[in-house]
C-alpha cells in the first residue's frame, strides 16, 4: 500500500524549534518501501523532496517547503557479535539517545560520549555527529543508502562517506541519497573516550569509570547546558549548537588570542591537524560582547551556552536568522574569524546565501 500523502502540514511542531511555514506535502515513511514510493511519486510531479527526521538540526523558513517532506520512521535494530567487534546496526528512524542507552548497557563501547543528542540515528552520518571528543565517523562501519536518481539501495562502507569535522559526503550532496540505515563496529568491553577535558575531570574522583558513568556524566554536564530537551526547560526550542567550532590556521589562532588580550595557553584551542587549530564559537561569542540570556524580541541566547539560540515563543525564522547573522557578524569584527551555521536551511529560496545575508 503506498504511504499517505498529506498537505499543508505545518512543520514548525516536527522541529525542536518550533518555528517555520507547513510543507505543500509532507509523507510518514514507517518502511524503506514507502520512502522509495514517495521519492517516485515526488519526481512524476517534479516535486523537491526534503529529509526530516527528529527536526533537531533544522531551521525552515517562514514561509515553509513548498515540495514533498518526507519524514523517516523506520526502526529496528541488529546486534551482530563477532572477534574484536560487535556490528549494530540501526535503522534510520531509530531515536538515537535511545540506540546509545541500549549499547552502553550491552557494555559495548564507541558511542557513550554522544549521549543526550536529540534526532534519529539516520542523521548521524550526514552531519558526522560528534560531542565530548567522540565523533560518529570513529565507528561507522557502513551506511546503507537509497540512490534518488536510480533507485538502488547501496551499502557504503565508512571510507565511501568523506567524513570530515561536521561534514560528510552526504552532507556536500543532500540530494544523491537518502540514509536507511547506519552500522557500528563497536568494541565490547572496551574503555569509555575520555579525550574531553571537561568529561575527563568531571569523571576525575572515579578510578575506572565505566560507560555507563561515562554517558550518565555527559547527560548531566548536557543538561546544565540545556542540551538535552526538557519540557520545563527554557531554553528547550533550540537547534542546539548553531554554530560549528571554527577551524583556522594556527596563525590566526594566536591573533585571535591576541585580540582578546589573553595568551594562547588560556584560549579553548585544540590540534586540527596540518597547522591548524579548532577554536571554540561559544568562547568566541561571548568574547565578542554576547551574553547568555540576551534576547530580541522572541528569539535569544540561550542562558545556560552561547553556543545555543533559542525561539521563545510566538517568534519567526526571520527573527531567528536576524539574531544569528548578528552573531556572525560580532564575532568577525571582533576577530577576523566567520561563524558557520551548523543546522540545515530547509525552505529559503535559492539565492539565499548564509555569509552574504546581512542580518
Amino acid at each position: 500500500m503506498a504511504p499517505a500523502i498529506r498537505d499543508g502540514v505545518p512543520l514548525a511542531p516536527l522541529t525542536t524549534l518550533q518555528l517555520g511555514g507547513p510543507a505543500r506535502h509532507l509523507v510518514e515513511a514507517t518502511e524503506e518501501s514507502d520512502i522509495a514510493e514517495a521519492l517516485r511519486w515526488a519526481t512524476a510531479r517534479a516535486l523537491p523532496v526534503a529529509i526530516l527526521g527528529g527536526g533537531s538540526n533544522l531551521v525552515v523558513a517562514d514561509a515553509g517547503f513548498d515540495g514533498l517532506v518526507l519524514r523517516i520512521a523506520t526502526r529496528g535494530r541488529r546486534f551482530q557479535p563477532g572477534g574484536d567487534a560487535t556490528l549494530v546496526t540501526a535503522a534510520a528512524g531509530e531515536p538515537w539517545d535511545d540506540l546509545v542507552a541500549e549499547v552502553v548497557a550491552r557494555d559495548l563501547a564507541g558511542l557513550e560520549c554522544l549521549a543526550g543528542i536529540p534526532g534519529l540515528a539516520g542523521a548521524t552520518p550526514i552531519q558526522n555527529v560528534g560531542a565530548y571528543g567522540q565523533e560518529v565517523a570513529e565507528t561507522i562501519h557502513a551506511v546503507r543508502v537509497l540512490e534518488r536518481a536510480s533507485g538502488e539501495v547501496r551499502e557504503l562502507p565508512a571510507e565511501a562517506c568523506g567524513f570530515g569535522y561536521r561534514d560528510s559526503a552526504f552532507k556536500r550532496a543532500p540530494d544523491r541519497y537518502v540514509v536507511l540505515g547506519v552500522t557500528f563496529a563497536l568494541r565490547p568491553g572496551g574503555p569509555p573516550a575520555l579525550r574531553y577535558r571537561e568529561l575527563a575531570e568531571a569523571l576525575a574522583g572515579l578510578p575506572n569509570p565505566s560507560l555507563a558513568d561515562t554517558r550518565a556524566t555527559v547527560l548531566a554536564l548536557r543538561a546544565r547546558k540545556s542540551m538535552v530537551i526538557a519540557p520545563a526547560d527554557p531554553n528547550r526550542r533550540s537547534a542546539g549548537s548553531f554554530f560549528t567550532n571554527p577551524i583556522v590556521a594556527a596563525r590566526l589562532a594566536s591573533e585571535v588570542a591576541a585580540r582578546a588580550g589573553v595568551a594562547d595557553a588560556e584560549m579553548p584551542r585544540w590540534p586540527a591537524g596540518a597547522g591548524r587549530v579548532k577554536l571554540a564559537a561559544g568562547w568566541l561569542i561571548e568574547r565578542a560582547g554576547i551574553a547568555k540570556g540576551m534576547r530580541r524580541g522572541a528569539v535569544g541566547v540561550s542562558t545556560a551556552h552561547a553556543l545555543a539560540l533559542v525561539h521563545h515563543g510566538g517568534g519567526t525564522t526571520a527573527e531567528l536568522v536576524a539574531l544569528a547573522a548578528e552573531i556572525r557578524n560580532r564575532v568577525r569584527d571582533r576577530f577576523g574569524v566567520t561563524l558557520v551555521p551548523e543546522p540545515t536551511f530547509l525552505g529559503f529560496p535559492p539565492e539565499f546565501s548564509w555569509n552574504a545575508f546581512a542580518g
